[in-house]
């Protein structure tokens, strides 16, 4: 049995379906990624709101991995947007990471952002397998 399920049917607007699901239900152990800011190096990643989101999602990415995960596990995201007329590109770079027929739930917000860039996005996920925490670089529970 799949341990993340879609609930209800894709989700629609201005006739395309979106990459985002109504609903998922998860079950199992969830690993919480904080928000992830396209930043390198104290600068904006990129300079547009399509490569800002590439790359916020290579950064979720690469936690995921470290915590045994992909994209594909990913059940639940929040992004918060500076400026609402980066929608529709967002949402298209964001649908090339997350295909609408697997995507996660989804909450898209405006906001401020403290570091100087145009979108902020977290993420949580199934862990579908839990890796060792030492071979992971955590720390043993003793130690905290």
């Amino acid at each position: 049995m799949d341990r993340i399920s879609r609930v209800g049917p894709p989700v629609v607007r201005a006739g395309q379906v979106q990459p985002l699901s109504a609903a998922v239900v998860a079950e199992g152990p969830l690993v919480f990624v904080s928000g992830q800011v396209p930043m390198r190096n104290g600068q904006p990643a990129a300079p547009d709101i399509a490569g800002q989101t590439h790359v916020a999602i290579d950064m979720i990415e690469e936690i995921l991995a470290r915590a045994g995960c992909t994209l594909e596990d990913v059940v639940k995201t929040t992004a918060w947007l500076v400026d609402g007329a980066d929608y529709p590109l967002f949402n298209a770079a964001y649908g090339e990471r997350f295909r609408p027929d697997r995507a996660p739930a989804r909450s898209t917000v405006l906001a401020g952002l403290i570091a100087p860039v145009r979108v902020e996005i977290e993420a949580v996920a199934i862990v579908r397998t839990v890796p060792s925490r030492q071979a992971q670089g955590y720390l043993p529970s003793s130690a905290i």
